[in-house]
């Protein structure tokens, strides 16, 4: 069969915007740094209110989509393509990647001793607080980013057979049946693809230097560049070769071998560790959250302004949504064959309940090391980073370098499958026609798998993580509309299309 067309423009518009913002950035970088730093303060103390409130209106709007008359359309095919537990551990993998690994571990701590809502630090309330905290900006609220643009392109890529597998499809209703390749329409893909190359490319940056980190504290050696560049490798090379040989055959087989690998994990540490404070703390925090995340998600602190709600929920809430579209695009991918109800109800449920394991075990045998005077995990945090104190987490285990070993795989491969799916999000978008069923070309999953190889390598070797990290938080502004936009042509497409046969 003969291979999807190159969108000659938009590949090489992405490919020119990353050279063009890489390139000045490694020359300028502590000219730029400052700049970018400002204008991201500037917008999470002015614009984060509008976040919160995009974060309101998404999961109305999908709980009005699921519950409503809509709900039982199905979204191509007559039967799914992938089991449920393949179809929920590949959509889990490409949608929380292994930063999960990092900040569930240690997150905690950070609100620890500057909790929210006016808590003494280090007191009980400000316990209750750090171990909600983590699950609540990992949970309902940051897959409803996910279902929301996965349903808009999933509606008009199956239901209106548009062949075109990007984010602007999602906006087929407004656009009309040309507009996906018009300027709007083509901008909306370029700044899906450019949230998704910085964003993707710094996740690397940030776990690399973990599984570094486990890896020198189980050989007794110092962490360095070489071995953080070595890392890196041997990650681009396993996520190379999966996204290669597809979904069928690479994608979905890593994504299989990570859940079981990281279930093990989870395991033994709630078997090794102190198992009845990880149960009884964990089901202390659901009720906990449940008590208070109406309180959580409307938080703007209006009085004090300390800068809690800022650093932490504005963050978070501008990262999910620089993700959403293209990962909206590889559940879509995915996606064939359900519904739209079992699409949002299993994102909303398995992409929570999977970050909520690892926070409720991982966070909570971290927490309890603090509490026991084990280790101080606050301490080992301002001393040494996050990564060397992950790794000093993992080490109290029993059997410590067996503990080491496991946790580094388990990062390799989440580190792989969280890239394979983006290359794969990168090759369709920048493909000129992909009809359902069909799959970009190999050389072109290769090629973006190599892209988002060498973004971080360069990035670490220039200093320029924070930055970057930084400016894909800015972009997300504009895709603040863009979500708006994606509802409003949503709901006027299922209005129109109300009594036609694809609802019968």
């Amino acid at each position: 069969m003969k291979a999807p067309k190159l969108d000659r423009v938009l590949f090489f518009s992405a490919v020119v915007v990353v050279l063009a913002a890489c390139i000045p950035l490694g020359m300028m970088e502590e000219r730029a740094a400052p700049v970018v730093s400002d204008l991201y303060n500037w917008i999470a103390s002015n614009m984060g209110v509008f976040y919160q409130c995009f974060a309101i209106g998404t999961m109305l709007f999908l709980a009005w989509l699921t519950f409503g008359r809509f709900g039982h359309i199905r979204l191509g095919g007559d039967k799914p393509d992938f089991s449920n537990f393949s179809w929920a551990g590949m959509l889990f993998c490409a949608g929380t990647g292994a930063s999960l690994l990092v900040w569930s571990g240690v997150e905690w701590a950070f609100y620890y001793d500057s909790p929210p809502f006016g808590a003494e630090p280090r007191s009980t309330e400000a316990i209750e607080w750090a171990a909600a905290y983590g699950p609540f900006h990992w949970g309902v609220t940051a897959w409803s980013f996910y279902a929301l643009p996965t349903i808009a392109i999933a509606y008009s890529f199956y239901v209106k057979k548009i062949p075109h597998l990007r984010a602007s499809t999602s906006l087929h209703a407004i656009l009309g049946r040309s507009g996906e390749n018009s300027m709007m329409g083509r901008l909306v893909d370029l700044a899906a693809m450019i949230a998704l190359l910085g964003g993707a490319g710094t996740s690397l940056g940030v776990i690399a230097p973990t599984i570094a980190a486990s890896l020198a504290e189980l050989f007794g050696i110092e962490t360095s560049f070489t071995l953080e560049l070595g890392v890196m490798v041997v990650c681009i090379g396993l996520f190379a070769i999966s996204v290669y040989m597809g979904i069928e055959k690479g994608i979905k087989r890593l994504s299989d071998l990570n859940v079981y690998l990281a279930l093990g994990f989870l395991t033994f540490i709630l078997i090794a560790g102190p198992t009845l404070f990880i149960v009884k703390t964990s089901v202390n925090t659901v009720g906990f959250m449940a008590e208070n995340f109406i309180r959580m998600l409307t938080w703007t602190d209006p009085v004090d302004n300390v800068g809690f709600v800022e650093s932490w929920t504005i963050f978070y809430w501008a990262w999910w949504i620089a993700f959403a579209l293209p990962i909206g695009i590889f559940v879509t991918r995915i996606s064939r064959g359900r519904t739209i109800r079992q699409v949002v109800l299993s994102m909303l449920l398995f992409g929570t309940l999977g970050c909520w394991v690892f926070y409720f075990i991982l966070g909570n045998y971290s927490l309890s090391l603090e509490l026991e005077s084990v280790t101080s995990v606050t301490e080992s945090l301002a001393e040494n980073g996050m990564y060397i104190t992950v790794a000093n987490v993992i080490s109290t285990l029993p059997l410590g370098a067996l503990a080491l070993a496991w946790f580094a795989l388990v990062s390799v491969i989440s580190v792989a499958t969280t890239y394979d799916s983006a290359s794969y999000t990168l090759a369709s978008t920048a493909t000129w026609e992909l009809k359902e069923g069909n799959d970009p070309a190999r050389w072109h999953r290769l090629f973006w798998a190599a892209v988002l190889g060498m973004l971080p390598i360069f990035m670490m070797y220039v200093g320029g993580l924070d930055v970057i990290r930084s400016a894909v938080l800015i972009a997300s502004l504009p895709l603040l509309f863009v979500g708006v936009a994606m509802a409003v042509s949503l709901r006027k497409s299922l209005r129109a299309d109300e009594s036609g046969p694809e609802h019968e």
